[in-house]
């Protein structure tokens, strides 16, 4: 799906990425370099249990789990650009993954772009918070 901004375009693509390599759905080891390309070596994270993470973090993370989510669907929705400049921009969004057998999960995330002079957007940071269940 494209959109009108290129933000979007990343957020989503990227997730594409994310899912094709864990679900094993590409299994090249390119795949995943490609994927960690879009991060900023300063990459830092915050996970939705409250783990953080920096670049080598998320880099021996993704290496590791290549393949182990099979079945993996995740779906975004409700892109928002909450700022946007010459240097980067800062979007939120909701992701949704599910797995066979496995409960559905939601999330709310922001992530924050570093824009190279190139244009290039670079993941900066990232911060994950799982949507409480309405009981």
């Amino acid at each position: 799906m494209k959109t009108t901004n290129p933000c979007f375009d990343d957020v989503l693509s990227t997730h594409v990425l994310i899912r094709e390599w864990l679900s094993g759905e590409a299994a090249a080891p390119e795949h995943c370099a490609n994927l960690l390309a879009r991060f900023s070596p300063g990459f830092t994270m915050v996970s939705p249990g409250g783990k953080q993470l920096d670049h080598a973090g998320l880099t021996a993370f993704f290496q590791g789990a290549g393949g182990s989510r099979p079945g993996l669907v995740m779906r975004i929705t409700d892109l928002k650009v909450i700022q946007e400049s010459a240097a980067g921009a800062t979007v939120s969004y909701r992701e949704f993954q599910s797995l066979p057998g496995a409960e559905n999960t939601e999330r709310l995330s922001t992530v924050v772009y570093d824009k190279t002079p190139g244009g290039t957007l670079l993941w900066r940071h990232l911060h994950e918070t799982w949507v409480a269940r309405a009981d």
